[in-house]
């Protein structure tokens, strides 16, 4: 085993015992086992002292130059998922998939450097790659009538998605603290929910609407007949519903009636029009469990301009005056 290899297992060692949500640590280990094998194989290096600036670039231009999944870092996983078979097989990798790429090499060189593993951070002038950002498409009211009607509610998985569906786009929790919820976690007195796990590892609470209200006291006696899970919204086995199934399944009852849905849609969805029914910014942001309020700008300032206009014709000044 290579210096560069026992470097990222003292790497990943220290992201977990941060605490780290699973899918960031799979991330920093996915993309920083495949840098080291083009250090490896391209360059013969092996040691990160050795690791030098114009090797990250050089790594940068290779990603630009070849398509998604042409290159794992496990041919074990490989033979077992079959990139090759992907529709998106060796088409181009995104601005955003190398920024963040090169997010994550950044993180480790820095460690490393910190812990005078390294006496120079070859990372540290390289550029951060600063992607064009893409407007964050609404559903429409319409849409997400199609969606809901797509679950059969008289089977128990059925009404289960139904009411998770619409208990994100009420209160845009993410999908993974949707499935990790338990029933002492739900306050139906004063609407609102208790997050212990988020993101960032922070608890806080979340709030529902008297819909909701209603909907979650119809679903906690349904549930308690067929279930005594610990989870709010457990398989039919009583166990954790997995994120990645529950994403799957959205996808797939979106695409049987026609419309392209992804589970972190349902929390921009609410977003936006939390802000275009004239929610603040610093409101949202704690809703959101985001790091700061700026997080919450960068991330929803982007308004079509067609949502702009409605807005703009709620506020105007003029049409608020006597004039």
């Amino acid at each position: 085993m290579s210096e560069l290899h026992l470097q990222l297992d003292n790497f990943m060692l220290h992201c977990d015992s941060k605490g780290l949500s699973r899918k960031t640590l799979k991330s920093y280990e996915q993309t920083l086992r495949l840098f080291i094998s083009f250090l490896e194989n391209k360059h013969k290096v092996t040691e990160a002292e050795k690791v030098r600036t114009v090797h990250i670039r050089a790594y940068i231009l290779y990603l630009r130059k070849r398509g998604k999944y042409t290159v794992v870092a496990d041919e074990l996983s490989a033979n077992l998922n079959h990139p090759t078979h992907r529709t998106d097989f060796s088409k181009p990798i995104s601005d955003t998939t190398i920024a963040n790429y090169l997010r994550n090499i950044k993180v480790f060189f820095n460690l490393l450097y910190d812990e005078n593993e390294i006496t120079e951070n070859p990372a540290k002038k390289v550029a951060n790659i600063k992607p064009a950002r893409k407007q964050k498409a609404l559903l429409t009211e319409d849409e997400i009538v199609k969606v809901l009607r797509a679950f059969d509610i008289t089977t128990f998985h059925g009404y289960r998605s139904w009411l998770q569906v619409r208990l994100l786009l009420d209160t845009g929790i993410r999908s993974g603290e949707c499935c990790s919820l338990q029933p002492e976690n739900v306050d139906i007195k004063n609407r609102a929910l208790l997050i212990e796990n988020p993101k960032n590892n922070k608890q806080r609470y979340v709030y529902f609407s008297a819909k909701m209200a209603n909907d979650l006291r119809r679903w906690l006696l349904y549930r308690d007949r067929f279930s005594e899970s610990e989870y709010l919204f457990p398989t039919t086995r009583g166990t954790m519903l997995d994120t990645n199934n529950f994403e799957k399944m959205l996808k797939q009852a979106g695409k049987r009636v026609g419309v392209a849905i992804h589970a972190h849609q349902l929390r921009n969805t609410f977003a936006k029009y939390y802000l275009l029914n004239g929610g603040d910014f610093v409101t949202l942001s704690r809703l959101l469990g985001h790091s700061s309020v700026e997080v919450t700008q960068k991330a929803y300032l982007d308004f079509a301009e067609n949502e702009v206009a409605r807005k703009y014709q709620r506020h105007s000044p003029l049409n608020k005056m006597n004039l």
